[in-house]
């Protein structure tokens, strides 16, 4: 292989590495568990972060909000909602409707911005503590009393230096229609 061939193939890799696209399972500059240094850290993005949903009485017919408490472990963000860039994964819940219960709109908290050494510009995340605001309808049709009203919080968690493969959590919000 010429030696043009071989810049341009080590211009290309180096250009074509977006800011947090390069993922855990690259075991590259990445801090070790263990005495061994070849093993690399393993983590989670559903690990991080923890959704606390707040229990909420719906009247028939009408609609009333809720919030979804999210905890993210230190060292850790999710990016925000909506991401800074486009190839960014969002956090994200998902609340398919189901016997009359159905989620109007969800209300992303204003991010935090934060300068990583991984991206050229600053990204808008979540860290810490932080609430999703969740407007909940339930129909004529819904049957009175105690409900779980089931979906899924989208996340992908990061630290300083790299991305972890996006995960899910299970969210079931307590729900007492009137």
């Amino acid at each position: 292989m010429s030696r043009f061939k071989i810049a341009a193939t080590l211009l290309l890799l180096v250009f074509s590495a977006p800011a947090c696209k390069r993922f855990a399972g690259d075991r590259r500059n990445q801090p070790a568990t263990s005495n061994n240094a070849n093993e690399s850290r393993r983590v989670a993005s559903a690990d991080v972060v923890k959704a606390s949903p707040q229990e909420v009485d719906i009247p028939r017919g009408g609609s009333a909000e809720t919030i979804v408490h999210l905890s993210i472990q230190n060292g850790y963000h999710v990016n925000a909602n909506p991401p800074s860039y486009p190839y960014l994964k969002a956090t994200a819940l998902d609340l398919p409707s189901v016997a009359g219960i159905s989620a109007a709109f969800v209300s992303y908290p204003n991010p935090i911005t934060r300068k990583f050494s991984f991206a050229e510009k600053p990204l808008a995340v979540y860290e810490g503590s932080t609430n999703l605001k969740v407007l909940l309808k339930a129909n004529n049709s819904a049957h009175p009393g105690k409900q779980n009203f089931s979906g899924k919080l989208h996340v992908q968690a990061c630290d300083d230096q790299v991305c972890y493969p996006p995960g899910e959590l299970e969210v079931t919000i307590p729900v007492t229609i009137k």
